[in-house]
């Protein structure tokens, strides 16, 4: 027995009302750009818009006019989707709140994850939109998801309840102690404005 080994996630369709609505909110808010589209290929009475979130990725919309968008919470039973998390900026997180209020936005606030900052709102299908930036940009070479696995090895060891901070800059020294290597032999912190801790060579 062998595993499907997946490399990323390929796109994500979600069920849409009408084609306009999909449009003003994944482009027109969210900055999107609306791609191609053509005919569901399953269901000929619906149409498939392509929008690409800023990865090079897609998210798909099914649509057809004679929807109308229904604002009431999406399920949250098991098997159901509870949220879409996009990532954004600081520059762009910084600007979160304002540009929400400015259109009138019903939206949780600013919230602290620890290793991310995040704001939750829902799209005008009800589904709850994620907006969150990473406090860290992971080494050369590595990833987020490599600095995240690094900081919770820590985080455990420590006994602490969340990832922090001082977890993800353990974590990227330790990164990058392993896969950077250096003349040095002894690589451990030093102060070099200790008193005596260097001689004129």
């Amino acid at each position: 027995m062998r595993k499907l080994q997946s490399q990323a996630v390929h796109h994500i369709t979600l069920v849409g009302a009408d084609r306009q609505t999909s449009i003003d909110f994944w482009e027109g808010l969210l900055g999107m750009p609306f791609v191609f589209e053509q005919p569901n290929l399953d269901n000929p009475a619906e149409s498939h818009l392509y929008f690409d979130p800023g990865d090079g990725r897609l998210i798909t919309i099914f649509t057809n006019d004679e929807r109308r968008p229904d604002p009431r919470r999406t399920p949250t039973d098991p098997g159901c989707v509870h949220h879409l998390a996009l990532s954004v900026s600081q520059a762009t997180f910084a600007q979160t709140v304002e540009r929400l209020d400015e259109r009138g936005i019903h939206h949780s606030g600013v919230k602290d994850r620890g290793f991310m900052d995040s704001i939750y709102f829902t799209d005008p299908l009800g589904l709850l939109i994620e907006l969150a930036s990473y406090r860290f940009e992971p080494p050369a070479g590595h990833t987020h998801a490599e600095v995240l696995l690094e900081a919770h090895r820590i985080r455990v060891a420590a006994g602490d309840y969340n990832i922090a901070p001082v977890h993800l800059a353990d974590a990227i020294e330790r990164l990058v102690a392993r896969s950077r290597e250096s003349l040095s032999q002894d690589r451990g912190p030093k102060d070099p404005y200790a008193e005596g801790a260097a001689t004129a060579g």
